[in-house]
């Protein structure tokens, strides 16, 4: 039943928001009493903490896989874009932003937690890049991992990127262009034209 009530719960909180659905809304959708999920979550923190972090670990076991199943580190990242994009419903209800103004505490341990797993995997990444020749040998690898992390948690930011004038989706297509861009070399320009030229 916790899992149901997580899974559920998740569903409700993407697509609503986290400040609007209530636990009187989550056992309604379920069919269940509100005491049921009570017996599980003590409070809707609780609850909003276990969905965080079940969300989380979702996605990280998906990006290991597409890290495994991809050779080209180009494709590697527009892959794990769809895939993140797909979980967090395109972010509709700026789940983001309200979860860093009404649980800030949850916040701040899901972005070390997510710095700590995506400047891994995007270090190793790019490093592949570079090793493959795509992107090019005398960029910092370090340094340009911690900006890839910098610039995907700020597009977040509903202060410079309000959700009514831009789209989720079409930030994090335009800021991955522009990262790539800004790291290739020949061989992954030609590669990169040439994806973003087949995905239109």
């Amino acid at each position: 039943m916790r899992e149901k009530i997580i899974h559920k719960s998740s569903e409700l909180f993407l697509n609503l928001g986290f400040k609007s659905v209530t636990m009187d809304d989550i056992a309604s959708e379920m069919g269940i009493s509100k005491k049921t999920i009570y017996v599980h979550f003590p409070n809707k923190t609780k609850l909003v903490e276990a969905v965080t972090f079940s969300l989380f670990d979702t996605i990280c076991e998906g990006i290991d896989a597409i890290y495994e199943n991809t050779t080209n580190p180009i494709e590697e990242l527009y892959a794990i874009k769809m895939f993140v994009m797909h979980h967090l419903k395109n972010e509709t209800s700026s789940p983001h932003h309200q979860l860093k103004k009404y649980y800030p505490q949850i916040y701040s341990s899901l972005k070390v937690k997510q710095f700590k797993k995506m400047h891994q995997s995007v270090k190793n990444s790019i490093q592949k890049g570079v090793d493959t020749g795509v992107f090019r040998n005398s960029i910092d690898v370090e340094f340009i991992s911690r900006m890839y992390f910098t610039g995907m948690t700020g597009i977040k930011d509903n202060m410079f990127f309000p959700p009514e004038t831009y789209q989720m989706e079409y930030l994090m297509e335009s800021y991955l262009e522009y990262h790539l861009r800004a790291i290739v070399a020949a061989k992954g320009m030609t590669i990169l034209n040439n994806f973003i030229k087949n995905q239109s």
